[in-house]
C-alpha cells in the first residue's frame, strides 16, 4: 500500500454529490431566470417586441378658421411640410443634424438645441420634428438621399396663412413654434408645434388649436411599412367668425395710410367691434414661416414700433375728449347748471401760475353747450378746482377708465386715473392744485387707450351700459358696469357734441354728414411742453416727437344704426383738422354700404 492510500487519511474530496449540488444550483437560477422573463415580465417584452414591429405617427388637426363678420376668410390653413427625425433608424444623429443644416440654412447649434428639447418628449422610434416648414424642392432633396440619411422623413402638416397680411395683423395675431417655456406649460404640445403667440390667435388658442390624432404603422426589419391603422382621429379646431368687417378694416387703414395711430368702430348696442385698426402693421405670414434674425431686429428697432397694437396696447393723454366725463360729473353733482356761464379770457390764474386756454383770445361768457361747442379749457379748469381730484378720480373710474375692457385681445393696457394716493405712491410727492386743472382737461397723468374712449362714448348713446367690447361675431352684449349718469345728463352731453358737429363754431364740423346724425368731441393731448420757438409754428414744422396727439371720439346715426368711431393719430396735431377726416371718411364707408347686423 503507498503513502496516499492510507486508510487512516481522511477524504476531503466526494465528486459524484457536489457536481451533482452544483448542477442543480445553476437549473435553478436558469428557471427562475425564465420564469422571470417569460411570466412576470413578459407583458413588458411583448410591449418592447410590439413596438420593435411598429411606428407611430402624429396625425395633426387643422386649426379652426377665422372668418369676418361677413364670411370672408382671414385665416386658413394650408399643406406643408416639416423635417422629422426618427432616432432609433439614425445611425449617426450629429452629422445628420449636420446635413440638414447645410440643406435648410439653419445654424446648427439651433437645430441640436431643438434635437435635445425634442429627444426628452419624444419615443426613440417616434417622428421628432426638426424643421417645421421646409420648402417643396427640399422635401424632394431630402426624399432623394433617403438611403444616405436614413431617419430623416418628411412629415406633412397644416400651415397658417393670413390672407390679408398687415391689414388685420394686430387683431388676428399669429402663429409661431412653440418655445420650451409653452412646450413645458402644455403636455398636449409637441416640438414643432404651433401656437398663437398674439392677438386672437393667441387668446383663443384653446378653441382654435384642435386635437391631434395618431396612426400606427407595421414595419418590417428594412423598416418597410406593412400596414397601418389609425388610433385616434384628430379632431378639428373650431371655427371663428369676428364681429370686424374686412371691408371697413380695409377702407380704415386706406384712410391712415402714412399716419401713426388708430381707429376703432363699435356697435354702440352690442359692443362688437367693427373695426380695430392699428397703424404701422407688419406681415403675421413672416412669423408662421420663422422669421429671421435681421427682420425680427428691424421691426424691434423700428422707431414707430409697428408691433405695438396702438388699440389696446398704447395708452394717452385723452386730452379734451375727457371733457366728456368731467362734464357729467359737473352736471349731476349739482356744482353747474347748463345755462351757467364762465368767462373765458383766454387764461385762467391759480395762485402764482397761469394756465392757458388754446384760444388765446378767450371764449368770452361760455355756458355748458359751448364749452363742448368749441372746447373752451378755461371753463373747465374751473370745474375741476371746484369738483376736486378726489371726485373726478372715482368717477373717471367708475366710468370705465383705469381698467382693461376685457376685450380678446392680449396685453391690453389698463391706461392710468390719477389721484392724490397715487401720486404719493408713485413718486412719494403731494398732489399739486395746478395737476387738477390739467386732470380736468385730460393732461397731466390721466392716459386711456383708443378702445376705452369707444366703450365710453358707446355707454352714452345706448343708455348707459359699459359694455365689454368684443371680437366675436356670435357673442351676445356683455353688460359689466354702469354709467354712474342720469339719463338727462346724457342727453345733455350728446346734444352738445351734436352741435360741436353740426355748428359753424363747432371743432367737428369736419365729420357732418347729411341724412346722418353725428357727433362728436375733438381733442388735441399735448405730449410736451413746446419751447417757444415752435408754439407758433404750424404742426409740419414742429419735430415729429413734438406735436400733439389728435383725438376725435365720435358717433353717427341712421335708421336705428348706432356706431362710435374713435380716430387718434399720434403726433398727428390737432383733432379738428388732423383726426377729423379720418373720422369723416370711415363714417362714409359705414353707410354707404350697408352694416351687417
Amino acid at each position: 500500500m503507498g503513502v496516499f492510500d492510507s486508510p487512516n487519511r481522511p477524504q476531503i474530496f466526494s465528486g459524484p454529490p457536489l457536481l451533482l449540488l452544483l448542477l442543480v444550483v445553476l437549473f435553478c437560477l436558469f428557471g427562475i431566470r425564465l420564469w422571470y422573463l417569460q411570466i412576470y415580465k413578459s407583458e413588458f417584452y411583448q410591449g418592447r417586441a410590439q413596438e420593435n414591429r411598429t411606428r407611430q405617427s402624429t396625425m395633426f388637426s387643422p386649426r379652426g378658421i377665422i372668418r369676418d363678420r361677413d364670411g370672408v376668410l382671414l385665416a386658413e390653413n394650408t399643406p406643408a411640410y416639416a423635417l422629422a427625425l426618427v432616432r432609433e433608424d439614425c445611425h449617426d444623429i450629429p452629422a445628420t443634424l449636420d446635413q440638414v443644416s447645410r440643406w435648410t440654412g439653419q445654424p446648427l447649434d439651433e437645430l441640436q438645441r431643438a434635437f435635445e428639447i425634442g429627444r426628452k418628449r419624444i419615443k426613440h422610434f417616434d417622428e421628432q420634428v426638426i424643421v417645421p416648414n421646409i420648402p417643396f424642392d427640399l422635401v424632394a432633396v431630402v426624399e432623394a438621399h433617403h438611403q444616405e440619411w436614413p431617419g430623416l422623413t418628411i412629415a406633412v402638416r397644416p400651415k397658417r396663412s393670413y390672407a390679408y397680411g398687415p391689414v388685420l395683423a394686430h387683431v388676428l395675431g399669429y402663429v409661431a413654434r412653440a418655445n420650451e417655456e409653452e412646450l413645458n406649460n402644455d403636455t398636449a404640445l409637441q416640438l414643432g408645434d404651433d401656437v398663437g403667440k398674439q392677438g386672437v390667435e393667441f387668446v383663443l388658442e384653446r378653441r382654435l388649436r384642435g386635437t391631434k390624432g395618431l396612426e400606427e404603422f407595421e414595419v418590417d426589419a428594412s423598416g418597410r411599412v406593412l400596414s397601418s391603422r389609425i388610433v385616434t382621429q384628430p379632431s378639428k379646431g373650431e371655427d371663428l367668425n369676428l364681429s370686424v368687417s374686412l371691408r371697413l378694416q380695409t377702407k380704415a387703414t386706406e384712410i391712415m395710410a402714412g399716419k401713426v395711430g388708430s381707429v376703432v368702430v363699435m356697435d354702440a348696442d352690442s359692443g362688437q367691434v367693427l373695426a380695430l385698426v392699428s397703424v404701422p402693421s407688419y406681415d403675421p405670414n413672416e412669423f408662421v414661416v420663422g422669421i429671421g434674425h435681421a427682420k425680427w431686429n428691424e421691426l424691434l428697432e423700428d422707431p414707430l414700433h409697428p408691433l405695438q397694437n396702438r388699440s389696446v396696447q398704447s395708452a394717452y393723454p385723452p386730452g379734451s375728449v375727457f371733457k366728456l366725463v368731467v362734464a357729467g360729473l359737473a352736471l349731476d353733482s349739482g356744482i353747474m347748471h347748463p345755462s351757467t356761464k364762465i368767462y373765458c379770457s383766454g387764461k385762467y390764474k391759480l395762485g402764482q401760475r397761469e394756465f392757458r386756454c388754446w384760444n388765446k383770445g378767450g371764449h368770452g361768457a361760455t355756458d355748458f353747450r359751448k364749452s363742448l361747442r368749441e372746447s373752451c379749457d378755461v371753463y373747465y379748469y374751473q370745474l375741476g378746482e371746484r369738483l376736486g381730484v378726489s371726485a373726478l378720480s372715482d368717477y373717471a373710474i367708475r366710468s370705465g377708465f383705469g381698467s382693461k375692457t376685457g376685450i380678446e385681445l392680449p396685453h391690453e393696457r389698463a391706461g392710468n386715473i390719477p389721484s392724490a394716493e397715487w401720486k404719493m405712491k408713485r413718486f412719494g410727492e403731494k398732489w399739486q392744485g395746478g395737476e387738477t386743472l390739467n386732470f380736468a382737461i385730460g393732461q397731466g397723468h390721466t392716459l386711456t387707450t383708443p378702445l376705452q374712449i369707444a366703450r365710453y362714448v358707446s355707454s352714452l348713446i345706448n343708455g348707459g351700459a359699459l359694455l365689454r367690447p368684443t371680437l366675436l361675431r356670435s357673442q351676445s352684449p356683455d353688460v359689466v358696469g354702469k354709467l354712474p349718469m342720469s339719463a338727462a345728463t346724457r342727453n345733455l352731453i350728446l346734444d352738445a357734441m351734436v352741435a360741436t358737429v353740426e355748428e359753424d363754431r363747432g371743432t367737428a364740423r369736419l365729420i357732418r354728414r347729411p341724412g346722418i346724425r353725428v357727433g362728436g368731441k375733438t381733442g388735441t393731448a399735448q405730449v410736451v411742453k413746446l419751447m417757444d420757438k415752435y408754439e407758433k409754428k404750424d404742426t409740419k414744422e414742429i419735430p415729429y416727437k413734438y406735436r400733439d396727439h389728435a383725438w376725435m371720439a365720435s358717433f353717427a346715426e341712421k335708421d336705428d344704426r348706432r356706431y362710435v368711431i374713435v380716430a387718434m393719430v399720434e403726433h398727428g396735431g390737432h383733432g379738428g383738422s388732423d383726426a377729423g377726416p379720418v373720422v369723416g371718411s370711415v363714417i362714409d364707408a359705414i353707410f354707404n354700404e350697408s352694416m351687417q347686423q
